[in-house]
């Protein structure tokens, strides 16, 4: 995903650090006085913000499937067309979002069954979308690789970059650049692996 560089306003505060509260404790092991305090403000000023913690999750899982499409979109915009240079930018940016947005990873991972049923399906919609422009510029990529076979490797390779927020300690982890470099080669050659049948 893109790197903002102003200042994020306090409702993007509140959600970051809404994301990074539920992810380390739980949706229901979080009070709104916690979240408040990590930004500064009372539990009951959240009010002003958000209806709610269940609109801050809701926020937080539908707003990051629309931004994943929405840079899908702008990978196939961006590039002269070029299947490899498209699949190498939609690669970067996943793996930005993989690197930089953890807990939402988490997140997605433990609490998207507590949203309510309609933005529940707004976020299966919003990542279907999201999985067939990959598909396509795989598919573009790897003539020979079938739909189905296609489909499957993208959701594992979203598995594999998925899978930083398990990582070790970042301590002993390569740099960010250096973690960014290897799962890009990972993805890569996942998918030849695919092809290569």
């Amino acid at each position: 995903m893109a790197t903002r560089t102003d200042a994020p306003t306090r409702r993007e505060q509140i959600l970051k650090e809404a994301a990074r509260l539920f992810a380390e404790r739980g949706f229901h092991g979080v009070g709104v006085d916690e979240i408040g305090a990590a930004v500064g403000i009372s539990g009951p000023g959240l009010y002003r913000h958000f209806a709610g913690k269940d609109a801050m999750l809701a926020e937080l899982l539908v707003g990051i499937s629309g931004q994943l499409l929405t840079g899908g979109k702008r990978c196939l915009a961006d590039t002269d067309g070029a299947p490899e240079r498209v699949l190498d930018s939609l690669i970067e940016g996943h793996i930005d979002f993989a690197l930089d947005d953890r807990s939402l990873i988490t997140l997605h991972d433990r609490e998207l069954d507590r949203l309510r049923d309609s933005d529940r399906k707004l976020v299966r919609q919003l990542q279907r979308q999201y999985v067939e422009i990959w598909v396509e510029v795989v598919r573009k990529v790897y003539p020979d690789l079938a739909e189905k076979a296609a489909r499957v490797a993208v959701h594992a390779v979203f598995g594999l970059l998925n899978s930083t927020p398990h990582l070790s300690r970042r301590d002993v982890l390569p740099s960010r650049a250096g973690m960014a470099e290897l799962l890009h080669r990972l993805a890569r050659g996942a998918f030849a692996a695919a092809a290569a049948e």
